[in-house]
């Protein structure tokens, strides 16, 4: 697990957009409650951010810009994967949990036992992109047959001439999340059709950095992770189409959002604990997280939320801070 202040290069060209654009918008204090844009009271203290590697990027340029206006907060995001961070959240280590796929049964039976509560707020959806290397010129458009067949627990393919013979005799090598990953769960149900049913012969990892250079180093490789990892790599990696059974659709923020490229659109959602929303910063960041989500969402390269989404994550939010006595 990765402890991130921000270092990462994207991220700064993230905030920078952002705040363009918030700037533009005028005001910066209509996320309600505890001055998430900065004015009226001074906030200050920390807040604990764990899980997803795929909402990392998303949750850190909120936290920066939010730390730009509130100069007394410490926003820190750790990335152990979806798993990883809801063990810390549901053991009351963290005040907010990322996460790429909604909390599961044996997860919300710790978190119940260790008396946190929690609601779930959407906040961006996502495009779960198929990548090969940029000098890849044989393949474009890939089905889910296809990727099962490279997938599955009992897969022998290592040879792209394996999958199909029209291809070259070229070696696959293969990146992909780790068993804590979230990606990893969704990946595995939609593709395989069993969540956590995966080949175990590749190269797994928490850290999405790891997939973009090892696809981009090699010729054969092909890796799986969300459409914002893509986003920064397109000069090293080509995203495939995926054929879902009504033709190739290319992952982007339309077909996400509109559901055609499917089975691999998904929600994307952050945890917050009653425990956090005692935590006048807390209250303040979750706000300002949803007020400014679209500025936030467009700047990171992520997938809009429709606006029954965004009224829902509103409304989970307004009844979990009723609940822990937030402002």
């Amino acid at each position: 697990m990765s402890i991130r202040q921000f270092k990462r290069a994207p991220i700064a060209t993230v905030v920078a957009v952002a705040a363009l654009t918030l700037a533009a918008c005028g005001g910066n204090n209509d996320g309600g409650g505890s001055t998430p844009g900065g004015g009226g009271a001074s906030l200050s203290g920390p807040v604990v951010i764990d899980g997803s590697s795929t909402v990392e990027p998303l949750s850190s340029a909120a936290a920066e810009l939010f730390q730009n206006a509130n100069g007394g907060v410490t926003v820190t995001v750790g990335t152990s994967g979806t798993g990883g961070g809801f063990k810390k959240f549901c053991n009351g280590e963290t005040d907010i949990s990322d996460a790429s796929r909604p909390i599961k049964d044996e997860e919300k039976k710790l978190c119940t036992e260790k008396n946190i509560a929690y609601s779930e707020l959407q906040v961006a959806n996502d495009a779960l992109t198929v990548v090969v290397n940029k000098n890849n010129n044989w393949i474009d458009c890939i089905t889910v047959e296809q990727l099962k067949k490279i997938w599955e627990p009992t897969s022998t393919i290592k040879n792209w001439n394996e999958l199909d013979p029209k291809y070259p005799n070229e070696p696959m090598s293969l990146y992909g999340a780790g068993a804590d990953s979230g990606t990893f769960d969704y990946f595995t149900a939609e593709i395989n059709g069993k969540e956590g049913d995966s080949r175990k012969d590749y190269n797994p990892t928490e850290d999405d950095n790891v997939t973009i250079q090892g696809v981009s180093g090699s010729k054969g490789a092909l890796g799986y992770f969300g459409f914002s990892y893509y986003e920064e790599a397109t000069d090293k990696l080509k995203a495939l189409k995926v054929d879902g059974g009504k033709g190739c659709v290319e992952p982007s923020l339309k077909t996400a959002q509109d559901g055609s490229y499917s089975p691999l659109a998904r929600p994307l959602f952050i945890y917050v604990s009653d425990a956090g929303l005692k935590k006048a910063q807390v209250v303040g960041f979750a706000e300002f997280y949803l007020a400014k989500n679209d500025d936030i969402v467009k700047a990171a390269k992520f997938v809009p939320m429709t606006d029954e989404q965004k009224a829902k994550a509103k409304s989970a939010l307004d009844t979990l801070k009723s609940k822990a006595g937030g402002k």
